[in-house]
């Protein structure tokens, strides 16, 4: 037998889903507060040594953070690389958007205290913010829009193909469902940061970030329930027609999809996943109460349950279709025809036994040697060494 045969191909296709789901949530987790403190920025610091309060409590993190974007990318480009093409395809514009909003953190984090000046400083201060908070709208536009359905099709030899201009395919992204998901996103994002600033800042800093992060909370919790119920009623799901080969070619064209009906019937078809947006909406309540008593551990985990359910509902929700169609639901990519081939998922599975675990340590110890509270006076004292 040959060695990758011990696992077979359908098995192989759900792992690199889950552990593409994985990624994602490790990237929200991780660089969500990064990038909350950077919208929560220009509002929590009311003085320069404040805001580099703030900074510097991502300061040291915020690279290695990111780097599950990284991963998250490439895994998407190795596992399932007919939604690499068709993702990047059809949301090239927003791709460059989140990638130059990107740009502006490391610059904003390096150039920011090179100055003395104000205007130099709060200029940055507003990149820093712009770097946080476009990233997380459009991540929420583009989960949103997944969940419609994309406007496009592939032809006989499997090439993606998009109706309208780039520009038009921009806007397009911006429909009201779509910018609910954005919203959300954001709402969940600075909670998520609050929830860091009140672990990792002490004094008006991390008092004013709990009050931000409070109503954060509540408009996270409002919008991803009526998210949900428009889900519901108001958008259309997609569901196979024909015989699914679970461990076939990957060729979306082999098999029949159609649109209709509710996302929420696959509650009905599997009722355990409704555990996943339970601790979404539990999430943000406990930590809503959180930020309000002032608690710090607890609240950041509460914060992370709440991320971490309501982005695997997402895909327990869909499973098993990731990028549908809208205008040919034949051409929607699933777990069972968008992969890559049964030797390579089995190669990168055996890569990522071997190397996720270092980075999981690696980071654990990265956070131990970082663990505590950035104050004034350390900002103050070491001046010129940090942010």
């Amino acid at each position: 037998m040959i060695l990758h045969e011990l696992i077979s191909l359908d098995v192989l296709r759900v792992i690199w889903w889950v552990l593409l789901g994985v990624l994602l949530i490790g990237f929200a987790l991780t660089d969500g507060f990064d990038m909350g403190v950077g919208a929560l920025l220009p509002f929590v610091g009311k003085t320069d040594t404040e805001r580099r309060i703030a900074i510097n409590t991502v300061g040291p993190v915020w690279e290695g953070n990111q780097v599950w974007f990284i991963l998250g990318g490439g895994a998407i480009f190795a596992a399932w690389p007919p939604l690499y093409a068709m993702s990047f395809s059809g949301f090239y514009l927003a791709m460059f958007v989140v990638l130059a909003a990107l740009i502006l953190r490391p610059v904003g984090f390096k150039y920011r205290s090179k100055r003395e000046s104000a205007t130099w400083r709060s200029a940055w201060d507003w990149a820093l913010f712009v770097g946080g908070f476009v990233p997380a709208l459009i991540f929420g536009v583009a989960v949103g829009n997944v969940l419609q359905g994309v406007p496009f099709h592939l032809t006989p030899d499997l090439l993606p193909v998009y109706e309208g201009s780039v520009a038009g395919k921009f806007f397009g992204l911006l429909n009201p469902f779509a910018l609910l998901a954005g919203v959300v996103s954001v709402a969940m994002i600075i909670m998520h940061g609050a929830a860091w600033l009140g672990l990792k800042a002490e004094g008006p800093v991390a008092a004013r970030a709990r009050a931000f992060g409070l109503y954060a909370a509540g408009v996270a919790f409002v919008g991803y329930s009526l998210a949900g119920i428009w889900l519901a009623f108001g958008v259309d799901s997609y569901a196979f027609t024909s015989e699914v080969v679970a461990n076939g070619h990957a060729n979306p064209l082999h098999t029949e999809v159609a649109k209709g009906g509710s996302w929420l019937t696959a509650y009905a078809t599997r009722p355990w996943i409704i555990i996943a947006p339970a601790m979404g909406l539990g999430g943000m309540v406990m930590a809503a109460m959180g930020l309000r008593a002032g608690r710090e551990v607890g609240t950041l985990l509460w914060s992370k349950l709440a991320l971490f359910g309501v982005i695997s509902s997402v895909g327990l929700t869909m499973f098993p279709f990731i990028l549908p169609s809208s205008t040919d639901p034949k051409s929607s990519l699933t777990v069972w025809d968008a992969s890559s081939s049964h030797l390579t998922l089995f190669v990168m599975l055996v890569v990522t036994l071997i190397f996720m675990p270092i980075i999981l340590l690696y980071t654990a110890w990265v956070y131990k040697v970082l663990w505590g509270k950035v104050t004034e006076d350390d900002v103050i004292a070491e001046h010129g060494n940090m942010y």
